[in-house]
């Protein structure tokens, strides 16, 4: 039963993570203040929705869905994922001409892209969508802070990244748990 809800949990952890380190300037403090308890509050919501879920359903009930399986392939995936996140941030921090502000774009970019094996493998396409969704935003928070527009990036590849995946998590554990009542 925890692993159909496991992808909700993970969406909103990461998906918090990237709003409170991220809103900052150049939002005003109120405005930043307003994102993070915003953020925290989905958060909260995904969580409790899930469990309510998990409390309401037969743990022997099997809808025939995919579920993820956190086995070999997702552990070799998350250490390319890592050591991607790790050697870029590394290289970008060490290069003058690019802006430190990069570095959320690269996080951003290579989050959405292991995505896309991970769907493949699941067979779950809606996984698509947040890979979509975290690459674009992390692909133009690259192209910004390369074009010198980097103040905005945290908020572009951070903040409206994060929101996302909250959002989708948010909006999804409710799709689950409406589905659950309509078949129960």
């Amino acid at each position: 039963m925890f692993s159909r809800f496991s992808g909700f949990f993970v969406g909103a952890f990461f998906g918090l993570v990237f709003v409170l380190v991220n809103s900052g300037p150049p939002l005003p403090d109120a405005a930043a203040l307003a994102v993070r308890v915003l953020a925290v509050g989905a958060a909260v919501a995904i969580v409790v929705l899930a469990v309510l879920a998990m409390r309401g359903s037969a743990p022997s009930e099997d809808d025939g869905s995919p579920k993820p399986s956190f086995g070999a392939f997702f552990g070799v995936v998350t250490m390319v994922e890592v050591a991607l996140i790790v050697g870029g941030a590394m290289t970008i921090s060490r290069l003058d001409s690019v802006p430190d502000e990069a570095g959320v774009a690269w996080v951003a970019l290579v989050v959405g892209l292991h995505f896309f094996p991970l769907a493949w493998h699941w067979k779950q396409r809606e996984i698509l969508v947040v890979a979509g969704y975290a690459s674009l935003l992390g692909a133009t928070g690259l192209v910004m802070a390369l074009t010198g527009h980097p103040a905005w990036v945290p908020l572009v590849s951070g903040v409206v990244t994060g929101a996302g995946m909250l959002l989708g998590s948010l909006g999804g554990v409710v799709w689950m748990s409406r589905q659950r009542r309509v078949t129960a």
